[in-house]
């Protein structure tokens, strides 16, 4: 007999009542340290102070008008993507996947109004994951997401991952567009190295193609910088964000530059609850309080602690653990065995983390996680990793 709820995910025994900082609590009070962070959502943890405050003095004020409207707390938000990143302008969806399909329309779009019809291809990569919508699954094209969903929208490309000759071969008179993420999240935390990300962006450049990058997972501090592909020293024509932006509470943008944007006029595109005000209010001292130096550079040295002690447990256990990869604290462990035994080993130890692709555990806490958090999280994946050793 079906649940009630669409049984579509694979849930654990358990659920949570409430939370603080970087831990989850269950109803009878079991505290777990949150190493996912509702993956990596809740970038300011839970139940945050200042989100919780403004969250609440929004509520009290009015919670939703259409976008036929002006909205203060959307124009507030936007102001602040703009003055912190490439872009000139945004569009405010509830997801990223809502956010992957405005950039699949807003690339296609531009080539429409340049009166080139023909470029509608745009080129992803192998392990990509850019959300669940047929135009998302599509992209990415894996068989896990695809199979039986068919026939899927036309129009896309998948190269194996990394590999930029096979890039600088299929581009051509069609592209209209690269769709790469800079850090897989899905795909097992794999980062592209800044020399391909210039690359790319030299590729996109010398045929004339957009460049999407989707930062939904990597981006709003999760690497250590505000956005990952500024390690690489370029920008984008289009970006993707959600996840982090909200800190928990639904949001995602589409952030582009005018050029990029200039197909989309007034009936294009629209979203009934896209830029709410309260996610718009919400979102906006996110960004107030990631977007500073201070904050980014705290991010780092936690970063550089976490990966320190993540080496001495990998060396620790050898037979579990194959390495460290990621950037900021989006860090994954490449596992010897499936990462669902580590992620079910956690849970005996009150530990959340994330199974992905390639045999990897997610790691992805909380971006303000305090030093003695982290100590105690490495001190609970080697009880877990013992327990697996036995």
């Amino acid at each position: 007999m079906i649940s009630h709820v669409l049984p579509t995910y694979n849930r654990t025994s358990f659920a949570f009542e409430r939370g603080e900082g970087s831990w989850a609590i269950t109803a009878d009070g079991t505290r777990y340290l949150d190493l996912g962070a509702g993956i990596a959502v809740n970038v300011l943890g839970h139940a945050n102070p200042e989100l919780v405050a403004t969250l609440t003095e929004q509520a009290g004020k009015i919670w939703h008008v259409s976008n036929i409207y002006q909205i203060p707390q959307q124009e507030k938000l936007a102001d602040l993507l703009v003055e912190n990143t490439f872009a000139d302008t945004v569009f405010f969806t509830n997801s990223g996947t809502e956010a992957a399909e405005l950039a699949i329309k807003m690339v296609r779009k531009y080539w429409y109004e340049q009166a080139q019809p023909e470029r509608i291809e745009i080129l992803t990569f192998e392990g990509a994951f850019h959300g669940r919508s047929t135009g998302a699954i599509a992209a990415a094209g894996s068989e896990k997401m695809t199979k039986g969903f068919g026939p899927l929208m036309p129009g896309f490309k998948t190269l194996p991952w990394g590999d930029l000759d096979a890039l600088a071969a299929a581009m051509g008179k069609n592209t209209a567009a690269v769709m790469v993420e800079p850090v897989q999240g899905e795909g097992g935390i794999r980062p592209l190295s800044d020399d391909d990300l210039r690359r790319i962006r030299a590729l996109c450049d010398q045929h004339g193609a957009l460049l999407i990058l989707d930062e939904v997972q990597c981006g709003m501090g999760r690497t250590g910088r505000l956005f990952a592909h500024e390690y690489a020293g370029i920008t984008p024509d289009v970006m993707m964000v959600a996840k982090g932006i909200g800190g928990g509470f639904p949001l995602g943008a589409v952030l582009a530059t005018e050029e990029a944007a200039s197909g989309m006029v007034a009936g294009t595109h629209g979203s009934t609850y896209g830029g709410n005000p309260l996610a718009c209010a919400v979102g906006a001292k996110v960004m107030e309080i990631v977007a500073t130096d201070e904050f980014l550079s705290e991010v780092n040295r936690k970063a550089s602690l976490f990966r320190q002690k993540l080496e001495g447990l990998v060396s620790a256990h050898p037979d579990i653990f194959e390495g460290v990869r990621g950037q900021g604290l989006m860090l994954g462990l490449k596992m010897k065995i499936a990462p669902t035994e580590m992620v079910a080993a956690g849970y005996d130890q009150h530990l959340l983390t994330v199974a992905a692709a390639d045999n990897t555990l997610r790691l992805l806490p909380p971006l303000n996680i305090s030093d003695e958090d982290i100590a105690e999280a490495v001190t609970r994946l080697d009880k877990a990793a013992e327990s697996l050793d036995a």
